[in-house]
């Protein structure tokens, strides 16, 4: 594991500002480049004084292209580029109408936003460039991992011409999926030829990665991680899917002991298109088994991953944010030896972030993959506002504006950052991620709007069920798979349908979001929990956390999402009833 620490810096050195300018003045010239003479710069409305100014000047060596740039686009939101980006939902979807939409070509894939707009997830169009992004998960540096690949994809695009010829299948998938399979050269067409086959310094074959079904993909990855003795590495794109695993283990135990043993594979749900596949590459060791039996299961006791595996040596996955409370959970399971590394900050949208050291999971450097610029989060929004990195301020919010060579020309992305310093070898600002713009519940399926939350609780609440009075809520990781946990305060009696509170807080999801719906198909998301607390409990809430922060109990409020742990745990001690 790398061991060199890098310390930021809190101010800017004159040598490394001008570097600094110089590194962020060729990205935009790059992108400007490659992006002008594209559908979406010659007709978005956002773009069209840019483009006048722009189109007829040498963007290579025209200084004024970039202020031009600067002075004349402004920050945007989905939704203006939502009816550029549906000519690719159109059936047919023709050459003519996509070719050169948002950058040169047809897209590699299409990813699906966690975030939705509507019933729908957002879509992106996501084009090959030079350097493909990296998630960190097949950047690991040791021989043989466990990597959480999904391969899997939704109907592709089908792009034809105008006489009916197909000239490409776009997959829509994951943004993962898209950039493992970009990485790779992995095109849906040649899925037939790697079927057989392991990807190099994996532990499971690659079919493993075509598993839909949420639990038995984990369980694939498992059972061929707990067969292999000379494991280093573990890799998920959260950390909260290896403590999945590690309860699917637990529940599976004497079935996956069983299967090393014999060695063939289990009738786990929905693996019958792959199972020949993972069955090849399936072998009996009897002495592994013994071994694995001897240990016990995970939850047996502690720092049983160093254990099972002796020459573990990291766990990476995104556990920054939301995703940071099941850090204790999974240090306990892998013992104090094992890094936990944080492989990036992303989103579907772009790449932002990388970690400054390896083993610092909060802690990040701007990358330079796109340009990325911030907005004041103490100011009021306004176009003016837009600040270069060499502007930024160590201490203040900044929300990040992205620039992308995918078309998202300043597009908002709807975090905050806190910007800590600047790396002492580039310049490039030093940042931790504080929280979602918008107030937000995540889960790694998809992000929960407060809107819907509170949609949520409408459904539920009547006289033959609950009266809702208050409420709040917090990912719920008592037992997996996650889901939602809902605390109320409820007005008068439970009413006689309160057993179908869950059913009917889950169906209230799947309105918001059709993503809910398959999540809990495939078992990565779980009927919704709701806790009826005691009466005066929220009272009581805004009391204690007005104590704590030294405010006014008017100006302590009861949050739609409960992050705190701590305050996590006072809610949970007031738990009158388990609906």
């Amino acid at each position: 594991m790398p061991t060199t620490t890098v310390h930021p810096i809190t101010a800017l050195t004159p040598e490394l500002e001008a570097v600094l300018k110089e590194d962020t003045d060729r990205h935009l010239r790059s992108l400007i480049a490659a992006n002008i003479g594209t559908q979406y710069a010659r007709s978005s409305p956002q773009l069209s004084d840019f483009y006048l100014a722009a189109k007829d000047k040498d963007v290579q060596n025209d200084e004024t292209v970039l202020s031009d740039f600067r002075r004349l686009v402004s920050p945007t939101d989905y939704e203006t580029y939502r009816p550029f980006f549906e000519k690719f939902n159109s059936r047919p979807c023709r050459l003519s109408e996509v070719e050169n939409m948002l950058a040169p070509g047809l897209p590699a894939y299409i990813p699906l936003s966690s975030a939705t707009s509507g019933k729908k997830s957002k879509q992106f169009a996501k084009y090959i460039r030079s350097q493909p992004r990296s998630t960190g998960i097949s950047s690991l540096p040791v021989e043989t991992a466990a990597r959480f690949v999904t391969l899997a994809y939704r109907d592709p695009v089908v792009v034809v011409t105008d006489s009916g010829e197909v000239v490409a299948r776009i997959p829509v998938c994951n943004e993962s999926t898209g950039i493992t399979r970009t990485q790779h050269n992995w095109s849906i067409e040649t899925d037939d030829t790697h079927m057989a086959s392991m990807i190099p310094g994996n532990t499971a074959p690659w079919a493993t990665g075509l598993i839909t079904h949420h639990r038995s993909f984990l369980l694939i990855h498992a059972l061929f991680a707990l067969a292999n003795t000379s494991l280093e590495g573990i890799a998920a794109m959260f950390v909260v899917l290896f403590m999945d695993m590690v309860h699917r283990i637990e529940e599976e135990w004497p079935t996956l002991i069983s299967s090393i043993r014999n060695g063939t594979i289990p009738d786990f749900e929905q693996i019958g298109h792959v199972r020949p596949y993972l069955q090849l590459n399936m072998h009996a060791d009897p002495q592994r088994a013994d071994e694995l039996q001897d240990i016990g299961p995970p939850l047996s006791s502690p720092g049983w991953a160093q254990r099972v595996w002796p020459n573990l040596k990291v766990l990476s996955g995104v556990c920054s944010g939301t995703f940071a409370r099941a850090l204790p959970q999974a240090r306990s399971i892998l013992g104090p030896n094992v890094v936990v590394h944080n492989p990036c900050y992303l989103c579907t949208e772009c790449f932002i972030g990388r970690p400054l050291n390896f083993d610092d999971t909060e802690t990040f450097v701007v990358v330079t993959t796109d340009l990325i610029e911030f907005l004041d989060m103490t100011e009021e929004r306004t176009h003016g506002q837009v600040l270069q990195a060499w502007d930024l301020q160590p201490g203040k919010f900044y929300q990040p504006v992205s620039t992308t060579h995918d078309g998202l020309w300043r597009y908002f992305i709807d975090d905050v950052i806190q910007v800590t310093g600047f790396d002492p070898r580039n310049g490039l600002p030093v940042f931790r991620y504080s929280r979602r713009k918008n107030l937000e519940l995540r889960l790694p399926h998809a992000m929960i709007t407060e809107a819907d939350l509170v949609s949520v609780i409408h459904a539920i609440s009547g006289k033959d069920i609950v009266e809702v009075e208050e409420f709040t809520t917090v990912v719920d990781d008592r037992k997996f798979p996650l889901t939602v946990g809902f605390f109320i305060s409820v007005k008068g009696d439970i009413g006689p349908n309160a057993k179908s509170a869950r059913q009917k807080a889950f169906a209230a999801f799947v309105e918001t979001s059709d993503e809910h719906q398959i999540a809990f198909d495939t078992d990565e998301f779980g009927l919704p929990t709701i806790r009826v607390v005691k009466p005066g409990t929220f009272a009581d809430y805004r009391r204690w956390r007005g104590e704590s922060l030294n405010l006014s109990v008017v100006q302590s409020k009861l949050p739609s999402v409960l992050s705190d742990s701590r305050a996590q745990e006072w809610m949970t001690e007031r738990v009158m009833l388990e609906l």
